[in-house]
């Protein structure tokens, strides 16, 4: 079985080459790497062109460019992987073992920082996923191909919209290895800061509230 991992990418020139070259050992197993690219105005193209499979144009917002990565894809289990966040050793064996079973699932995720207060944020992340089936984009989300029924293409909250609808055909498989991921975001905003928005802005979208909205909300936060 082939797997085609996705990575939407806007201006991540920074990290882009780490990543990629972290998935070295899965495109020398026969798995393919889709970089779906925004619109970068970095050099973000130019570092990922040799060492992805296909570096494709699509439209920006990362459902979008996720969705454009799934239409060009070639594997039987599409995974849905962020700029700055690696997969565990082993991850397309955990994979395809998973999806024996279940149509979708995630990783555990671990915050790559030496903020000391980070470490209860990846408990509860992995634990609130674990309870509700909600997996979150930096958890490296993956999906049967003939499952995936696409991202809504919403400016925000597009993984959790996703999730909602997988659970209607098939619980996750919560995988408790761990992908990687940057803690650039929450040392850069403040852990309480970002957790507050974040509560905010989820427990505001199953209220209702627009994505558009929501995603200016974000953004203005510094």
């Amino acid at each position: 079985m082939k797997l085609s991992i996705i990575v939407p990418v806007l201006n991540e020139a920074a990290v882009i080459g780490e990543t990629l070259r972290s998935l070295a050992p899965f495109r020398a197993h026969g798995h393919e790497v889709i970089v779906a690219d925004g619109g970068s105005e970095d050099a973000t193209r130019e570092l990922a062109a040799p060492l992805a499979d296909q570096v494709l144009q699509a439209p920006r917002g990362r459902a979008r460019q996720m969705n454009a990565g799934a239409a060009a894809a070639s594997g039987d289990a599409l995974v849905f992987l962020h700029a700055d966040t690696r997969l565990p050793e082993g991850a397309d064996a955990l994979i395809f073992r998973s999806l024996e079973k279940y149509l979708w699932g995630r990783f555990d995720v671990r915050i790559d920082s030496a903020l000391p207060m980070l470490r209860m944020v990846e408990f509860a992340m992995n634990l609130r996923s674990r309870l509700t089936g909600i997996a979150t984009g930096d958890q490296a989300i993956f999906v049967r191909r003939a499952a995936f029924p696409g991202f809504a293409e919403i400016a925000l909250m597009e993984d959790v919209a996703f999730s909602m609808a997988m659970k209607r055909q098939s619980p996750p498989a919560c995988l408790r290895e761990k992908a990687v991921t940057s803690g650039r975001r929450w040392e850069q905003r403040g852990v309480l800061r970002t957790m507050l928005l974040m509560w905010r802005l989820r427990l505001a979208y199953f209220l209702g509230a627009a994505p558009d909205e929501l995603a200016r909300r974000y953004a203005s936060k510094p």
